[in-house]
């Protein structure tokens, strides 16, 4: 690369407070109006979301079985010859749901649908903070590889430089071979961020069929500005925490069940017919006699059940709480580094390229000086890259740890 191709790249990376991640983040493809519709298309048609959405379809399909009527009605019929008469029964039977057991399978089928529902939302983000992290993880390694390659360019034309200086006396061997010898670590790097960037392109498109470079990385308006401090109610409406509560309150209508299945249901029939050439017509009731077996530990399972599945719930929010804070506070520490790194260093890229460069031309630095401040800055802008990728992964924790992330890409679900 020469000088003047080289000094356009750093002011693309330094139009921004933070230039060293803007030529991404400003890709007009990316920043199109319909990413976060495309990007949700992409993650909904993802196979482990379709299974996460078939497993929701069939348990609804289970809950709606506990709503249809407990009891169905029995038919019998008879028939006996004795003599020369004739004679046949025929009679209809129905037990009656007297303890109203019907109304808890109402409460329960409704508390599963939900408890259901959580889980495939859980699913959902889940798979959408992979995405993101990925792309994320892309986005640092583009940056990466593409400053390793802007020195690696520099370095060469360094090298045709100083061979026309050591031709006219201006310079010794010894700084040929200096520049040799970061060459060849540089294309180490290059080889080293390459490598990386193919591996994080590689499980973008397995995250994503569709995605191509073209489509770049987050768009800069995707990230919200803060986080809210974890309640009681934002916790208890994030996924995991949901379903957590639908499964113990399903299984609080459970215990209501075993307790009520304790209680024995009349049956009424009614028979008809004709016994001995006259007309039949009779009433029945029947109660089963819960005295072998009283039901009773079928009662305290559920209970036990019931009680597990609450302390599974209170842990899970408890959890999900200091999850939530830890992840909100780990990334606003992150922002206030990045910030002190801008302020510091942001501005500074493109003087410092400059004034290195005439101090080297000019002989007041050295060619090991040079190369060793070439490399210092170089290093530099990586640390900011990767100190943006820590701050965006942390962003994208806080906000899967507080169950927004979904809302922000399809807030349809």
């Amino acid at each position: 690369m020469t000088n003047i191709s080289l000094k356009r790249f750093v002011r693309a990376m330094c139009c921004f407070p933070f230039g060293v991640l803007c030529a991404t983040f400003l890709n007009s493809q990316a920043l199109a109006s319909d990413w976060n519709n495309w990007l949700a298309n992409q993650i909904n048609q993802h196979p482990d979301v379709m299974a996460a959405k078939e497993r929701w379809q069939g348990a609804k399909a289970n809950a709606d079985s506990i709503l249809q009527p407990i009891y169905n009605p029995e038919l019998s019929a008879g028939a006996e010859r004795n003599g020369d008469e004739n004679n046949y029964a025929v009679g209809l039977a129905q037990t009656v749901d007297l303890w109203d057991r019907s109304a808890v399978n109402v409460k329960q089928a409704a508390h599963l649908k939900n408890a259901a529902m959580y889980m495939y939302k859980q699913q959902v983000l889940e798979k959408t903070a992979e995405v993101v992290r990925a792309l994320v993880e892309w986005q640092s390694a583009n940056l990466a590889a593409s400053i390793a390659k802007a020195q690696q360019k520099q370095l060469y034309s360094m090298l045709n430089l100083i061979d026309t200086r050591q031709k006219s006396g201006d310079l010794g061997t010894v700084d040929a071979e200096l520049t040799f010898l970061s060459l060849s670590q540089q294309i180490s790097q290059v080889a080293d961020v390459e490598a990386n960037l193919l591996q994080t392109e590689v499980r973008l498109r397995e995250l994503l069929p569709q995605w191509t470079q073209s489509k770049g990385g987050i768009p800069k308006k995707f990230w919200p500005s803060t986080i809210p401090v974890a309640s009681d109610e934002g916790v208890r409406q994030h996924p995991q925490v949901a379903s957590a509560e639908s499964v113990w309150r399903s299984l609080k209508e459970n215990s209501e069940l075993a307790r009520r299945a304790e209680k024995a249901d009349p049956t009424f029939g009614i028979n008809a017919g004709r016994d001995g050439g006259d007309s039949l017509v009779g009433l029945t009731v029947s109660i089963p006699l819960h005295v072998r077996n009283d039901f009773s530990a079928e009662t305290r399972a559920a209970q036990s059940m019931e009680l597990e599945a609450e302390a599974q719930w209170i842990a899970t929010f408890r959890k999900q709480r200091v999850d939530w804070d830890a992840a909100r506070g780990a990334w606003q520490r992150y922002e206030y580094h990045l910030e002190k790194w801008e302020a510091l260093l942001a501005h500074r890229v493109e003087s410092s390229e400059k004034l290195l460069e005439r101090q080297w031309q000019s002989g007041d630095l050295s060619t090991p000086n040079y190369l060793s401040a070439l490399n210092q800055r170089t290093e530099s802008l990586l640390a900011g890259i990767e100190l943006k990728k820590q701050a965006q992964l942390s962003l994208t924790e806080a906000l899967y740890q507080s169950g927004q992330l979904t809302a922000l890409i399809q807030p349809a679900n």
